[in-house]
């Protein structure tokens, strides 16, 4: 991974900035094609793999009911490599895990289908407890897939404990490189065409990183799609748009979130320098973590990147600080940080139970992964050499084709959030500017978390927009 040539401070005691305003440097989106013309096929190396795809036979399970819904789970055995062409590599499988969702007493009827994309990378679906949010309004109308994309859920993980099994950062590296957004498509298409009646096309909602998934299809397998729905997932697709400059892109607006976190919480400004004063100060320049990491001024900075670009984010970073010191109980107590502190960090991160965020960032260009993270953070440590491996390879097929998209038919809708830390909102319009007849909702009411913050009334202003109900911008 190449290193920044800054990393921005997280929890800066700099006195609060007014920012700049933002300014506008994209083109108006290009119009809708006709949607009565025919879409163009897939490319021909995807009609190939997809087509040779197609022999395994899914497995279904009996419905099942949480409150108010009705749930049945699909297992899909698909390539490792769709594009394997030898004997060995084609025998290579792996499971895909979908749950399809319906409002209760709609099992049997004919609804049309919408698969859900999670983002990350490396976290799996929603495991529906309730009828609620989003996936409420949309068992309205829809029958809902819960795609667990490939390494994650149920779907093959690729966890701490079982990428151990593979010894070798080489063979590691060889292993992760078919878990990015265009496996992820063919195996979302493999899927419709196994459940969707008469292999008709669906509509993808996609948040976040699953966002970036959903232009990744409507660039290669268009013709699966009915209508796409974007939730702060519209990626960087030009062509010097590294992981660098994006990150860099979004420093702007983390430095916004640190200025308005001091702004309502001033008492946390001594409070945090003093946990930077202590943690440099100590022997080894951090202190361990329960699980056998270490907890350094670099590492307590991440939390800025799990809290401040989120709905209650702030809230629950306060509260956290609350309790950052153990009390004294005895006279002469030697001051420490609590375990209760340290233990609640961890759980922030989530790298020991989703490794792939860490692994597959760059790879991606998402949110911001820093190399030191894989000597600080216990469980990513055996995979620093294949991050290395991963960062630095320039051999990656494309993830987005910039003529199909310029050209595209598919009703699309997105929520950009105008202060969205981890998808920054100037080059997400510049990409909205690519995409032919997208519709956009501009938004500082919700934060990178509003599908999940707000979600039927996102979902409702999105389906609004693509009816024709609600304005385009």
């Amino acid at each position: 991974m190449r290193a920044l040539v800054t990393e921005t401070a997280l929890f800066s005691t700099a006195l609060a900035r007014a920012p700049a305003p933002l300014r506008f440097p994209f083109r108006p989106p290009r119009p809708l094609r006709d949607l009565r013309l025919r879409r163009p096929a897939p490319p021909r190396h995807w009609r190939t793999a997809m087509a040779a795809a197609t022999s395994e036979l899914p497995t279904s399970g009996d419905w099942y009911s949480v409150p108010d819904l009705s749930l049945r789970d699909h297992r899909f055995i698909v390539p490792l490599d769709y594009s394997a062409t030898d004997a060995a590599s084609s025998a290579a499988k792996i499971t895909v895990f979908a749950r399809e969702v319906v409002a209760v007493g709609k099992e049997a009827q004919p609804l049309p289908y919408l698969l859900y994309l999670q983002g990350g990378p490396g976290f799996e679906s929603p495991r529906p407890i309730d009828a609620g949010g989003w996936l409420k309004k949309a068992c309205e109308e829809y029958r809902v897939i819960l795609l667990d994309q490939r390494g994650t859920g149920l779907s093959t993980p690729l966890t701490v404990s079982s990428l151990s099994q593979v010894t070798s950062a080489v063979k590691l590296v060889d292993y992760l490189k078919h878990f990015r957004a265009d496996n992820i498509v063919k195996d979302a298409e493999l899927i419709r065409k196994h459940v969707v009646p008469d292999s008709g096309p669906w509509t993808v909602l996609g948040q976040s990183y699953g966002g970036f998934c959903a232009v990744t299809y409507l660039s290669f397998a268009p013709e699966g799609l009915k209508s796409v729905l974007l939730t702060g997932g519209i990626p960087p697709i030009g062509k010097g748009c590294t992981a660098d400059t994006v990150y860099r892109a979004c420093f702007e607006q983390v430095i916004h979130q640190n200025e308005k976190y001091y702004k309502r919480f001033p008492e946390d400004i001594a409070i945090i320098g003093e946990v930077v004063k202590y943690l440099t100060e100590t022997e080894g320049g951090g202190v361990p973590l329960p699980s056998g990491g270490i907890l350094t001024p670099k590492g307590l900075q991440t939390l800025g990147l799990a809290g401040l670009g989120s709905g209650g984010g702030f809230e629950r970073l306060h509260y956290l600080f609350e309790r950052v010191w153990d009390p004294p109980l005895v006279p002469g107590a030697q001051k420490r940080i609590s375990y209760y502190f340290l233990k609640a960090f961890e759980s922030w991160i989530e790298f020991d139970t989703n490794p792939l965020y860490a692994l597959m960032h760059e790879s991606i260009y998402c949110q911001m992964i820093f190399p030191w993270m894989f000597d600080e953070i216990h469980a990513l440590r055996q995979f620093k050499e294949a991050a290395h491996l991963l960062a630095e390879r320039d051999d990656w097929p494309p993830l987005y084709d910039v003529t199909r998209l310029n050209n595209n038919q598919v009703p699309v809708a997105a929520a950009v959030y105008y202060e969205d830390m981890y998808v920054n909102f100037n080059i997400a319009m510049e990409t909205a500017s690519e995409i032919a007849g997208i519709r956009l909702w501009v938004t500082n009411e919700y934060m990178h978390s509003g599908l999940r913050d707000g979600g039927s009334q996102v979902f409702d202003q999105l389906m609004g927009m693509l009816q024709g109900k609600k304005p385009c911008f």
